[in-house]
């Protein structure tokens, strides 16, 4: 496969798009040659320290001016400028355009089945599972799974364990909130240490488990409640990746007003304005109890599509297809989901 060629599915359209992956040559060359001839080096570059720094020069420094033709860049990068909240005249800087609130609530609807899951993310999406029985199993390939939830979690790892997950993968380009997947209260939050590898697929292939390396933020939600989706635990881990410093916790029950940082108990509507990445690329991964989701059916169908050009289907030798999905949009329905439970719990 050629340098910067990566293909993945257009959902709405059912079309092949070939990604134009930001960095790619600088990714190779630190994930091959650095890597192997100055592991010392590789450390230091993928730490907290130089990714802060790398991030601070993209993100506070150069891009704190304002540019020139903002609106032909954001067109350029496939923005629609329709959607955003605040007019597209004061995005003039590449802060303001990485951290665009848009209009979900009009231009993200969501499904209305209480028991519907939906993305966190304007992203691109794999699906698998960790139980060796099942269709999507997929097994060490993105992380390691006691290590992505850490190891002394005994309880959630006991919880989730034979279930099924779901990775989305953000690019730059892309709006950079998070929003709740699923409705319900939160039973655990909690942040972990680790590196700051890049989410570029080139990076992915060479480290191996990478999203179980990097630091990252873990929101495990009971949606077994009154207002809940009803498919059991979910975990949410949004992960870091290079040159994003951290991730801003900002729930939001209406719109983008009065933000909260997450907490215990807390509850969370669906599809409400969860988190906000710093820019770049970066992942958010949802991990399901065994036996309570059921996942769209053309995702997990595009997920074996042979015709597409994918660097995780050559990298893992296995098909492995992404499939471009909108923040809010459906991505799975609740198995068996609780009676009792209403659809009080979703988001404007």
């Amino acid at each position: 496969m050629k340098a910067g060629y990566h293909q993945y599915l257009d959902r709405e359209s059912g079309k092949i798009f070939t990604e134009k992956l930001y960095w790619d040559g600088v990714i190779r060359f630190l994930y091959s040659s650095l890597r192997e001839s100055a592991p010392l080096l590789f450390r230091a570059v993928t730490g907290a320290r130089i990714s802060s720094l790398l991030g601070f020069l993209n993100y506070d420094h150069f891009l704190s001016g304002k540019i020139s033709g903002h609106k032909e860049f954001m067109s350029a990068c496939g923005i629609d400028l329709a959607e955003s909240l605040e007019s597209p005249d004061r995005l003039d800087t590449l802060k303001k355009i990485f951290q665009r609130k848009i209009r979900y609530w009009e231009c993200r609807p969501m499904p209305e089945d209480c028991g519907a899951m939906v993305s966190p993310a304007d992203a691109k999406v794999l699906v698998g599972s960790f139980c060796e029985t099942s269709s999507l199993f997929i097994k060490g390939k993105f992380f390691d799974y006691e290590e992505l939830l850490r190891r002394d979690k005994t309880h959630w790892l006991k919880a989730f364990r034979e279930g099924d997950f779901a990775v989305f993968r953000l690019t730059p380009d892309k709006y950079h909130y998070n929003h709740t997947p699923v409705a319900g209260r939160v039973a655990d939050f909690y942040e972990i240490r680790g590196q700051y590898h890049s989410c570029n697929p080139e990076a992915v292939i060479s480290v191996v488990t990478p999203y179980s390396k990097n630091k990252r933020v873990v929101t495990v939600i009971d949606t077994d409640v009154p207002g809940g989706t009803g498919v059991g635990l979910v975990a949410m881990v949004e992960v870091v990746a290079l040159m994003i410093g951290g991730i801003i916790q900002c729930y939001s029950a209406e719109k983008y007003e009065d933000p909260v940082p997450i907490h215990r108990g807390l509850f969370l509507k669906k599809g409400a304005p969860k988190s906000l990445f710093r820019p770049g690329s970066s992942t958010d991964i949802l991990i399901f109890q065994q036996g309570r989701v059921n996942f769209s059916e053309d995702i997990v169908r595009n997920l074996r599509r042979p015709n597409v050009e994918s660097r995780y289907t050559n990298g893992f030798g296995q098909y492995l297809v992404e499939t471009d999905v909108k923040v809010r949009s459906l991505i799975g329905q609740a198995l068996n989901p609780l009676p009792s439970l209403t659809s009080d719990g979703d988001a404007p």
